[in-house]
Parts: structure tokens; C-alpha cells; sequence
């Protein structure tokens, strides 16, 4: 008999399960799938916040004089260009062009830090935190530690080190997570490094703030970044692990008067799938190429070289079969779950759904799948299978739900 492989758990499972936490294994670790209702937690996500730990992020390190260089020939994306405490989304290719995983890349120097480059130019991004999928954690330090070398030679290396920190990643999301951390760091419990020239109410989308949590025995770094996947405004808190447990409890304190609920893998899945955003081993996989889930925009081709990139091109100029990304509306109330069929109006099968869910925003169910081109167009009637039933449904625009305008 074959013993079940051991999970790892993050620094605030002990946490989770005194909340009453349902505890579920997802890529090798055990993670809170909800803590009541995993509706609930999604709606208090869309009207107030919700926090949750993403701790099973990879979040891994790349330093050094040619981390730049390196960067620009690893993922698809150009990420030399990246501005101080700049994060950009892009992907990491297979030799083939499909992918092994879509990532977040900031370049974590303070203004004015970096290698000097000739006079007038700007200084060169030495530092980065990459920020991978659960998953793919092992696949993209292998790939990244492969590629530091140039050639056959083992000597000719980019000069950069690859590291996974092992930090613990929380994220706070919804309408209220400003309010949130904005109430830390009046209570001075969360502090900006006043270098990064940067307020809370200054940080766009995509960037990046350092500074310090005053954790019990003294203060700690803490990275906080205005990322999230859910549709919703958030943050997502980097600390180190040893620290976790103490900045959870300060958030779910500051987070009382505010509505803050405790929110699981569950209310996440149904709020990045309302927001149109891929779910890697779902809507993104080794064989599928960025353009086909509609992301060929953090693709650089004017690149002259990265990972990928002559399959991706040839690729490109073969797409005319090649099924595409789309969203999906369908009547009643049954969902459509990855692996359903996708019929035409004369019940053939066309395509695949590869995710769905009854909206909990919406009221109806909603889903992606890949289809013809020839079939995406918005309008297009479809059915999908769902249990040997033909249920209609309509091809409409990504996102399902967009976030309301701040007035």
C-alpha cells in the first residue's frame, strides 16, 4: 500500500483550523477551501474584504549585476524596463511556446538604486521578486537555474542568483482594503520605508511598497504590493514566515469595523473566474499558447530573443485553427465545470470548457472555454454538455464583471 504523500502546510495552518477551516490538499499543500460558506466569502470580497493566505505562492528572488539581461531572455516579457518597485504580469515560455506558467515580476529597487549605466541612461535593475504559481514553483526555479547558463559551457553565466524566499504571501481584496491598511499604517502597526517615495494612497495598480510591520518582538520587513486576483482593489503582504501568524492577526483586528471576513481557495476561484483571469493548469497550460487565452499582450516580440520565441512566431503565423479563449453565458442554474463539452447548434462537440461556476455576483452560470475562431465572435450560440444535457449558451465579452468606478 502506497503512503499518501506528506502536504506541506503554510505558517498560518494552525490559524485556519482554529477559524474551523475546511482544509483541502491543492498542489501539495493543505490549504483552507472555506471557512463557512464559500458564497459569502465571495460576496463580502465584492462589497467589503476579505483576506486570505496565498502563502503557497512561489515567491523567489533573481539578484545580480546581469538580473536584467537574464530576466528579458527567460520570460516573455520585458522586464529590464521595469521602473523602481514596478511589477509587471507576463509568462514564462517552454522552448516550444506554450507556457510554464504566468508570473508577476517587480523590480524591488528603490528610486535611484541599481548598476549605473552610461551617463543620461537610466540605471539597470539588479533585483527582482518573481512571484509563481503553486504548482509551477519547482518547474520555474528548474527552468530559471537552467537558463542562467548561456551555452554549453558551464562558465558562460548570466551573473544572477536564483533564490526562493520562502516567505509568506497574505492578500487583503475588495472595496475596503484600503480602508484596511490604511488603518495600519495611521496605528503605525505597518510603516512605508519613506525612501520608496511612495504613500498608500499614491500606489498604483502594479506597484509595489516597502516597509515594516511591528510584529511583537520588534519590527520586520513587510512588502506590500497592489496586486491581487479577484477584480476587486487589494493588496497582497509579503513577510517573512516566522512572522505570518502575527501580521494575520493584526489585519483581522484592523479589518473588524470594516467587514473583513476570512476567505478561502473556493470564494478565490469564483472571483478570479468572474474577472475573466486565467487559472494556470485550467485556461493556460504547456501547450497552450498566450495569444490563444487572448494574453499575446505580454508577449514582447519586439524582443530579438527569449525562451520561446521562435515556436511562439511560427506559431502566429499558423493561427488561423487554432482554438481561442472565450466567455461564456448559459441559462438556468446548472454549471458547466472544466472538461464539459462545447457543442455547435447542431450538437457536435467544438470545444472545451476549462473553467465554470454558477456566479455568485451574477446569479447565472458563467464559464471559459476553448473554441473555434471561427466561433468566438460575441453572439455566437453554443450549447454545453452537462450530464448529457444540451444547454444553451452564448459567447459574451471578458471580463463577467468588472469592478464599479470610484465616483
Amino acid at each position: 500500500m502506497t503512503a499518501e504523500p506528506q502536504l506541506s502546510r503554510t505558517p498560518l495552518y494552525e490559524r485556519h483550523v482554529a477559524a474551523g477551516a475546511t482544509m483541502v490538499p491543492f498542489a501539495g499543500w493543505s490549504m483552507p477551501v472555506k471557512y463557512s460558506s464559500d458564497v459569502a466569502e465571495h460576496q463580502a470580497v465584492r462589497t467589503a474584504a476579505g483576506l486570505f493566505d496565498i502563502s503557497h505562492m512561489g515567491q523567489i528572488t533573481v539578484a545580480g549585476p546581469d538580473a536584467a539581461a537574464f530576466l528579458d531572455h527567460a520570460l516573455a516579457g520585458r522586464i529590464g524596463a521595469l521602473e523602481p518597485l514596478q511589477s509587471r504580469y507576463t509568462m514564462m515560455l517552454t522552448p516550444g511556446g506554450g507556457v510554464v506558467d504566468d508570473l508577476i515580476v517587480t523590480n524591488t529597487h528603490l528610486p535611484g538604486e541599481g548598476t549605473l549605466a552610461a551617463e543620461g541612461e537610466p540605471t539597470t535593475p539588479t533585483q527582482f521578486l518573481i512571484v509563481a504559481n503553486a504548482a509551477n514553483r519547482r518547474a520555474v526555479i528548474s527552468s530559471l537555474t537552467e537558463q542562467l547558463v548561456r551555452c554549453e559551457d558551464p562558465a558562460d553565466r548570466y551573473d544572477a542568483e536564483v533564490t526562493d524566499t520562502g516567505r509568506a504571501l497574505l492578500a487583503v481584496q475588495g472595496p475596503n482594503a484600503a480602508a484596511i491598511l490604511g488603518d495600519l499604517i495611521g496605528n503605525h502597526v505597518i510603516r512605508i520605508d519613506p525612501a520608496a517615495q511612495i504613500s498608500l494612497s499614491s500606489l498604483r495598480y502594479y506597484r509595489t511598497a516597502p516597509g515594516w510591520f511591528d510584529a511583537p518582538d520588534g519590527p520586520v520587513d513587510v512588502v506590500i504590493s497592489r496586486t491581487g486576483y479577484t477584480g476587486e482593489d487589494g493588496f497582497e503582504l509579503s513577510v517573512e514566515a516566522d512572522h505570518a501568524a502575527a501580521l494575520w492577526d493584526a489585519i483581522v483586528l484592523a479589518g473588524e469595523v470594516h467587514g473583513l471576513v476570512l476567505a478561502g481557495l473556493a470564494a478565490r476561484d469564483t472571483l478570479r473566474l468572474e474577472a475573466g483571469m486565467p487559472l494556470y493548469g485550467h485556461e493556460l497550460t504547456l501547450t497552450t499558447y498566450p495569444f490563444q487565452a487572448g494574453l499575446g499582450r505580454v508577449v514582447a516580440m519586439s524582443k530579438p530573443d527569449f525562451v520561446g520565441r521562435d515556436a511562439y512566431v511560427l506559431a502566429l503565423e499558423e493561427q488561423s485553427d487554432v482554438p481561442v479563449l472565450v466567455g461564456l453565458t448559459l441559462e438556468g442554474r446548472r454549471a458547466a465545470r472544466a472538461g464539459y463539452p462545447v457543442l455547435d447548434e447542431g450538437g457536435e462537440p467544438v470545444g472545451t470548457v476549462t473553467s465554470g461556476v454558477l456566479s455568485p455576483t451574477l446569479g447565472h452560470p458563467i464559464a471559459m472555454a476553448y473554441v473555434p475562431p471561427s466561433m468566438s465572435q460575441v453572439g455566437t450560440r453554443l450549447a454545453v454538455d452537462v450530464r448529457s444535457s444540451a444547454l444553451p449558451a452564448v459567447v459574451v465579452d471578458l471580463p463577467f464583471y468588472r469592478r464599479p468606478k470610484e465616483s
